[in-house]
């Protein structure tokens, strides 16, 4: 029995234990339960047109890219890479972010409550992987880490400033004007970024600023979830343009921006990727 135990300690300090393991595999068939038929599946979603698009935008970048980097990360960081570990960890973000959106910005249907399990394992599966021990890692001379924490400090600061702007000047408004053609009573996006998602970002760059061992682990799997949500709301603002053209919810421009987004949050989390040694 003791072996055992010394057995999975040592693993875990190797990669991911295997409690995260199965709770990712789990998701990751989720993903396909709920993702692939609100993709493909006409008549399941019932909001608006714009809101549909978007949330099919959404469910696409769940299983064709998402999924993969989910898939990579549990398989590299199972054999103990620094780098597949934050990107599980990053993609578990991704995931429980929009499993989020699934569950409050679409209307009720047959797949809630495969959304409901999405969210609640990718949750879950998060906490795991972050429990998990923390790979040994030293910051790198070559790590620029003021200059991404910079970086990451001036998105999560922007971000904040850009729903505060549309939020603020509504406030005491039935219904607000930022919800017009949604079909929501509250925005779960604005929920999400300010009570939880910008302030932990924000929290891991003062700590990479510090060259913190943890900054520095934390900041890489949180520019592999930008990168993915960057992507993702550039894909959901053309599918959600696509079903209406005439809202102003989602357009090519929202699309071109997040495009723009990306490419800039490639150059940070290529600069990390490459200052991480096994």
């Amino acid at each position: 029995m003791s072996m055992t135990v010394a057995d999975d300690v040592r693993r875990s300090t190797e990669g991911v234990s295997r409690r995260t393991q199965r709770l990712c595999v789990v998701v990751a068939a989720l993903v396909l339960v709920a993702a692939v038929p609100t993709f493909f599946v006409t008549g399941i979603l019932n909001g608006t047109p714009v809101m549909n698009g978007s949330a099919r935008g959404t469910a696409l970048t769940m299983f064709a890219l998402a999924l993969p980097v989910l898939a990579v990360g549990l398989v590299t960081s199972a054999r103990g890479s620094v780098r597949g570990r934050a990107a599980l960890i990053g993609a578990l973000g991704y995931l429980t972010y929009n499993a989020t959106l699934l569950v409050y910005a679409t209307p009720f249907n047959e797949l809630f409550l495969a959304y409901v399990a999405l969210l609640g394992l990718s949750l879950w599966s998060l906490v795991s992987a972050l429990l998990d021990p923390r790979p040994p890692l030293a910051p790198d001379s070559r790590l620029p880490a003021r200059g991404l924490a910079a970086f990451i400090l001036t998105v999560a600061a922007l971000n904040a400033l850009a729903w505060l702007r549309l939020i603020v000047p509504d406030l005491g408004e039935d219904p607000p004007g930022f919800l017009a053609g949604t079909g929501l009573t509250t925005n779960p996006i604005h929920v999400q970024d300010l009570a939880v998602w910008l302030p932990a970002l924000a929290i891991v760059a003062v700590l990479l600023w510090r060259r913190r061992p943890s900054g520095v682990f934390l900041a890489g799997a949180g520019l592999v979830f930008w990168e993915i949500e960057a992507v993702g709301v550039a894909v959901d603002q053309w599918f959600g343009h696509r079903a209406d053209p005439a809202s102003d919810v989602a357009t090519p421009a929202g699309s071109v921006m997040f495009v723009l987004l990306a490419a800039a949050t490639l150059v940070p989390l290529i600069l990390w990727l490459r200052s991480i040694r096994r």
